[in-house]
């Protein structure tokens, strides 16, 4: 009960937000659905024409259509970069099979004396295709379309994983800051969007089943196939020639850099009258962002010193602040970029082991954990198992070997350490939920983690042409203690705060808001 409070109040609370989100989300899904009711459309009636290529356009689109999702998404970001765009290709090329086929089925399925009749009369080929063939298979058409309709509504709410819109970024920001209030309140609106556009073509299916006239029906399909490239055209131009300027903010899905995302937004606006827009929580990390910035488009986030170093530079050593220099030197000659306003805080790795564990075995330091790893279960987020300075290297430094790791997004860890799903995890010195949870954090006794100083990363060409906003951001600079940044996660994760709420709040206090 006190959950379904949470969430009424949460859509009460934030309902510009979610209206926003759904607005996303609808064209997003939209434009997947229009392109995909166009090109499913032909590709369909070619092979119903060229039967001879129906097997092997079927068995391709079925291929590509069993592609997880995710796995899509990634192969499609070095090629069209982070946001809509891509969001848009993979929801297109998943929605392509229903149409296909239903489209393919439908004409198949329409009795040959009917055309032949059609032909005999002295009709041209197009003429039967789109005054006799296409109304009469409009039905079965028209059940594709639903079909396909929901399960791309459904499945753009992954798209927030890339820094797309749409209310999948509740759900994920909901995950992230550990409040399924704002999971559950985008899940039910994708729910709820998802079954009034299946009860509308539910509706236009209906009425294309009952008796009507030629011209009536062929009108119906002219005017859907007119909509769907109208969608389709003005979608496309948006995500490629749409971006205006304004200064792109990226963050990675994480509660302080969601919060530090909103601070960097109440700077910039109030410092230069530039209009600043966030894309939060993109999924991956530097790994998505640092070419984001690259391709222009985003122009700043917030980056660690030490995952600069490893996971950008690819440097093998490790990192620690005497290499700052050589740090910022490398990332303006290779990239053009700058670091500029570095927030303070320090927000390095550590382990923690669940106290029970920890108290059973006697666990203080990472040394101490060789000898009972391989009775325990290892947690940890996505990318710290791929990081030069991650997983790997941590048990090859300590000589680890744990019975089994667990893939984990950053919002479900202390969750998993709580259910006693792991054993071990991750963590970062700044976690807000570190406070509360019932585990013990081992000391790093050989030093293998290096230094991670939060600063902010903005591509150079974004400040010769704003030279304000580099004076903006240095009021950032030195403003921020580990035990704040502590403070503000906590306040978000424990407390149900929103991170634009403490963004400002901090900065009120720290002088940097009037």
């Amino acid at each position: 009960m006190e959950l379904v409070q949470a969430v009424i109040a949460i859509f009460s609370e934030r309902s510009a937000f979610f209206v926003q989100l759904l607005v996303e989300h609808l064209w997003i899904s939209g434009a997947a659905i229009g392109i995909a009711v166009v090109l499913g459309g032909v590709a369909g009636v070619l092979i119903y024409r060229y039967e001879r290529a129906a097997a092997p356009t079927l068995g391709t689109v079925n291929f590509l259509y069993t592609i997880p999702s995710i796995s899509m998404l990634g192969f499609l970001i070095p090629f069209f970069g982070i946001g809509n765009r891509s969001a848009i290709i993979a929801l297109t090329i998943y929605a392509l099979l229903p149409m296909v086929r239903a489209t393919h089925t439908g004409l198949a399925q329409i009795q040959p004396s009917l055309v032949e009749a059609a032909v005999g009369m002295g009709s041209s080929a197009l003429h039967v295709l789109v005054r006799v063939q296409i109304p009469l298979a409009m039905p079965v058409i028209m059940s594709g379309i639903r079909n396909m309709a929901t399960m791309t509504i459904a499945l753009a709410g992954i798209a927030s994983f890339i820094g797309a819109g749409g209310l999948g970024v509740a759900i994920y920001r909901g995950i992230t800051t550990n409040n399924p209030a704002l999971t559950i309140a985008g899940s039910l609106l994708i729910a709820v969007l998802a079954l009034v556009v299946d009860g509308v073509l539910g509706f236009a299916e209906r009425r294309m089943a009952e008796p009507a006239p030629e011209r009536e029906i062929s009108c119906a399909a002219y005017a859907s196939a007119a909509a769907a490239v109208l969608i389709a055209v003005s979608t496309v131009t948006y995500g490629f020639f749409g971006k205006t300027d304004v200064i792109h903010i990226a963050t990675k899905p994480m509660t302080e850099q969601l919060i530090m995302g909103e601070m960097l937004k109440f700077v910039i606006e109030r410092n230069t009258g530039l209009e600043a827009r966030i894309t939060a929580g993109v999924g991956g990390g530097t790994s998505n962002i640092h070419p984001g910035m690259e391709s222009g488009a985003f122009d700043i986030y917030p980056e660690y010193t030490g995952t600069g170093w490893n996971m950008v530079l690819k440097e093998e050593s490790k990192y620690s602040e005497e290499l700052f220099l050589q740090l910022t030197e490398e990332y303006e000659r290779r990239f053009a970029m700058r670091w500029v306003g570095m927030y303070g805080f320090n927000d390095t790795f550590g382990v923690v082991v669940r106290r029970e564990i920890a108290e059973q075995y006697d666990l203080h330091t990472y040394s101490d954990l060789r000898r009972v790893a391989p009775q325990l279960v290892f947690g940890a987020e996505y990318d710290f198992f791929e990081r030069a300075d991650g997983f790997p290297a941590l048990c090859k430094a300590y000589g680890l070997n744990f019975a089994r790791t667990v893939d984990l997004d950053i919002g479900l860890k202390y969750q998993a350490l709580a259910n006693k799903q792991i054993d071990v995890m991750i963590v970062f010195t700044t976690d807000g939920q570190l406070a509360a949870a019932d585990a013990r954090v081992l000391t790093d006794d050989r030093n293998f983690f290096p230094s991670y100083r939060c600063g902010n990363v903005v591509r150079a060409e974004v400040l010769e042409r704003h030279p304000e906003l580099g004076a903006a951001l240095e009021k950032l600079t030195d403003t921020i203690t580990d035990e704040e940044m502590a403070a503000m996660n906590y306040a978000v994760e424990n407390e149900g705060k929103e991170p634009r709420a403490v963004a400002e709040e901090f900065l009120r206090a720290k002088g940097l808001l009037i």
